[in-house]
């Protein structure tokens, strides 16, 4: 199986898009940092509330949302944790992040990830479907080896992809936060549980980063299950790439149905549970890693069996 995925990797490496794809990641991160850092040089400069303010007039916000009827015990649970480390800043004037820092845009990296995503499908919906469009599974499945190993290879292949765009990315944020914006002031405060503490913002950027990943996994193996089961890698980067952007979106349209609960991209992005803000209310961590179980079963089984019935002429 080693030598699968060694030889898929390869392959993966060796087309000239994919380096395309991680120099423009790369180059997205560099211009939007240098951008804000343009703006915030340029912006009006005259406009300079204190942490203190914003930190009551967030407290005040968040007061008057508790107040709102039908909120879930994870809502509520989520504005007691964000009251009390608000009540904890002003009683101990522990500043929060600047915005405009190194810190902070690590910490807001999750918040890119989408754009691993959109790499990470065109590269998990051609990945199959590209070999058979050019002729070259012919050669592949025509080996001493199992089909299921082949298929594995090219899944583990991916997700290897998208955990290494994901590690480009916070380095990238990193560096280009460095540069444009230097190392800012402030304190990042979380909730233990039981208390209020400091945190380390690249740890917590890296929890972030991590339920974040649910949604990558998720959507790519929905583009992989796409370019198993279609000849065509450009229908199949289409597919996912058009139900990527109107996913979530579909999720308004439905928070009214009950069928909300059980729809993919309800529960597709974890980090939900962790900043509190809900695409639908009355959920919990335990039904979406549930619900998402249940989709990457479905997907799965569903590529191999087409894999493992596909005609190897054709």
């Amino acid at each position: 199986m080693l030598k699968l995925i060694q030889n898929e990797w390869m392959k993966l490496w060796n087309k000239k898009i994919t380096w395309i794809m991680v120099i423009l990641l790369v180059f997205i991160v560099f211009a939007g940092l240098g951008i804000t850092k343009w703006m915030n040089s340029t912006g009006n400069q005259d406009i300079d509330e204190s942490w203190q303010e914003n930190t009551q007039a967030e407290l005040a916000s968040i007061n008057l949302m508790m107040e709102e009827p039908g909120l879930s015990e994870t809502q509520i649970d989520n504005y007691e944790e964000q009251i009390a480390i608000a009540e904890h800043r002003l009683e101990n004037d522990i500043a929060p992040l600047e915005y405009a820092s190194m810190q902070q845009q690590v910490l807001d990296t999750h918040m890119m990830m989408s754009l691993v995503t959109l790499l990470t499908v065109i590269v998990a919906a051609s990945i199959v479907a590209a070999e058979f469009s050019q002729g070259t599974i012919k050669m592949l499945l025509t080996r001493p080896v199992k089909r299921w190993k082949i298929l594995t290879s090219k899944y583990i292949t991916v997700l290897l992809f998208a955990v290494l765009l994901t590690v480009i990315l916070l380095i990238s944020t990193a560096l280009a936060g460095l540069i444009f914006l230097g190392i800012g002031e402030g304190t990042l405060l979380t909730w233990t549980g039981t208390e209020v503490a400091e945190a380390s913002f690249w740890l917590e950027a890296l929890k972030l980063a991590a339920l974040k990943f649910s949604s990558i996994w998720m959507i790519s193996t929905f583009a992989f299950m796409l370019g198993t089961v279609f000849r065509s890698s450009s229908l199949a980067i289409g597919l996912s790439i058009f139900l990527m952007f109107t996913g979530v979106q579909a999720v308004f349209f439905l928070q009214n149905y009950e069928i909300v609960k059980y729809y993919l991209f309800t529960h597709t992005d974890l980090t939900q549970f962790y900043t509190g803000n809900f695409l639908v209310p009355d959920i919990t961590i335990s039904m979406s890693l549930l619900v998402l179980a249940i989709y990457f079963l479905v997907f799965m089984a569903i590529s191999y069996w087409t894999f493992g019935k596909r005609d190897v002429t054709a």
